[in-house]
């Protein structure tokens, strides 16, 4: 079965590893030139860190280098992943600078897939085809009126991935749109260098501390399933139904110590930065880990922060560029860096299969944050953006294997579909709309790995699981779900012997 793989990111990379160690020949399309996704040197900007620790953050069998710091820079990720593409032996299935213009099924089955590379496009056909694009795939830049005058007057305005050289910023007026991790990171390096600093938040988050109370690593609260349980899920399991039944002052009181901590550690009140709403509202989009050094330079006036606006207009008259804001105030900008979310999009496809793989409200339908319904021949791999992503999409992989084997027991497409739209409904309403079209499901990322796997009945050991209550979760403790399965579909590597490929677990 040749199977090709959009994306050369963490879903994409560990999809073509899992694939062909069960014996499934890939190929792997990236239109950048080197691999790591959102952590391609393209799309890297100063400033830019993991959220989870290096522990955590990484896939099954390939554990970060001891060498690397807990928050490992975009580069060094970056450099992780091409490591992860020699250590397996996946360079010869890589083809980089190849941009996928278009994916139309055949008519017998499969798909041909059109690319564009060095100034000449070719047609390939393929019997399956795995999206891994990722969720951030295309970024979002505000329509502000005055934008074109702005520009032509010589004001830049750019999202943060395209924010490469803080050469830029150096002296000018710098607005930065937004509040998120990839906002608070990049004004702090934005702010050593411009003449003046504004963050434009049109709503603040709740930011976790690296070590809450300078004491407690966050990784042991946030990245655990204790923390996760603290969360509702559509269907709490286990110690679950008692923190969200007769436990649930106690759960509430653990949320509310824990807001406390961090509004007096970060000295959000003195600075008016408290959000509105609890800190059990991250469910209703993302935790934000906070950014080192953000509130210490806010505090010494070098970062500003305008919290609940939006820029209204920009304005370019005899005194200058500015930024007039929906509260009314007027701010220079010479430069506007927008760190404001990503349309997902998958641009390949034509607008009848977008149709057919969402629904009336744009949601992608998929099965396990997987399989589409109506749509033959195509999974999607990393569309369960989550704290763990890396092994998300790994796990994912696996299924994947499972289905094109035909080794997966799946329910009746209207039982499949019953399911989808529950999920959706509820991810609609516990992140008021802020679920990235169904494919974040942050923060019940262990839960979707075990509902994953469950279906594989390859899920890890019970005892496994109690440690990760109170301890991080240890993407090696997955290590071995890739060579179980491919033990019990008795597979042989896809050109192991041509390409040395080495096996896992």
């Amino acid at each position: 079965m040749r199977t090709a793989i959009i994306g050369a990111g963490f879903a994409g990379l560990s999809s073509a590893k899992v694939l062909r160690e069960c014996g499934i020949d890939v190929t792997v399309f990236d239109r950048t030139p080197d691999v790591g996704g959102v952590w391609s040197e393209t799309r890297r900007y100063p400033g830019l860190r993991t959220q989870n620790n290096k522990g955590t953050y990484a896939l099954s069998d390939h554990p970060m280098p001891k060498s690397f710091p807990q928050w490992p820079t975009g580069e060094q990720v970056q450099s992780y992943l091409q490591d992860y593409v020699d250590k397996f032996d996946l360079g010869g299935a890589l083809r980089l600078s190849t941009e996928v213009i278009s994916a139309e099924p055949r008519p017998e089955g499969g798909w041909d897939l059109t690319t564009a590379h060095d100034g000449s496009t070719s047609t390939e056909s393929f019997d399956h085809l795995v999206v891994a694009n990722g969720i951030f795939s295309r970024p979002r830049l505000p329509e502000i009126p005055g934008l074109d005058e702005f520009r032509a007057a010589g004001g830049q305005a750019m999202a943060a991935s395209d924010f490469h050289d803080l050469d830029d910023a150096r002296g000018e007026n710098v607005i930065v749109l937004g509040y998120g991790k990839s906002a608070c990171d990049v004004a702090v390096p934005i702010s050593d260098v411009a003449g003046t600093t504004t963050v434009v938040a049109r709503q603040l988050l709740w930011k976790m501390p690296r070590k809450l109370g300078g004491l407690l690593n966050y990784k042991f609260l946030m990245l655990t399933r204790m923390g996760e349980g603290l969360f509702r899920y559509i269907e709490p399991v286990g110690f679950e139904r008692f923190l969200h039944g007769p436990g649930n002052p106690v759960r509430k009181s653990m949320i509310g110590s824990v807001q406390s901590v961090i509004t007096r550690q970060l000295k959000l009140r003195e600075m008016g930065l408290v959000p509105n709403g609890t800190f059990e509202d991250i469910a209703r989009s993302t935790v934000s880990l906070a950014t080192e050094r953000f509130y210490e330079q806010v505090v010494d006036g070098k970062i500003d922060v305008r919290r609940d606006a939006e820029v209204a207009r920009l304005v370019v008259d005899d005194a200058g560029r500015w930024a007039e804001l929906t509260t009314g105030d007027r701010i220079p900008a010479d430069v506007i860096v927008a760190a404001t979310g990503f349309h997902q999009e998958v641009p390949f496809f034509s607008a009848e299969i977008n149709d057919a793989l969402t629904d009336d409200r744009g949601n992608f339908q998929l099965y396990r944050q997987i399989l589409p319904l109506t749509v033959p021949d195509l999974t999607f791999a990393g569309y369960n953006s989550s704290f763990f992503s890396p092994l998300s999409a790994e796990m994912s992989a696996v299924w994947i294997a499972a289905h094109l084997h035909g080794a997966l027991d799946l329910p009746s497409v209207d039982e499949m579909r019953a399911h989808i739209d529950r999920r959706l409904a509820w991810m609609e309403e516990r992140t008021n709309g802020k679920h990235a079209r169904g494919t974040n499901i942050i923060p019940f990322s262990m839960h979707n790995i075990d509902e994953v796997l469950a279906d594989l009945g390859l899920d890890v050991g019970r005892g496994t699981k109690m440690m990760q209550w109170l301890a991080p979760v240890k993407p090696g403790s997955y290590k071995s779900v890739t060579a179980k399965l491919r033990k019990r579909l008795g597979t042989t590597p896809a050109g192991a012997d041509a390409r040395g490929l080495k096996l896992a677990g």
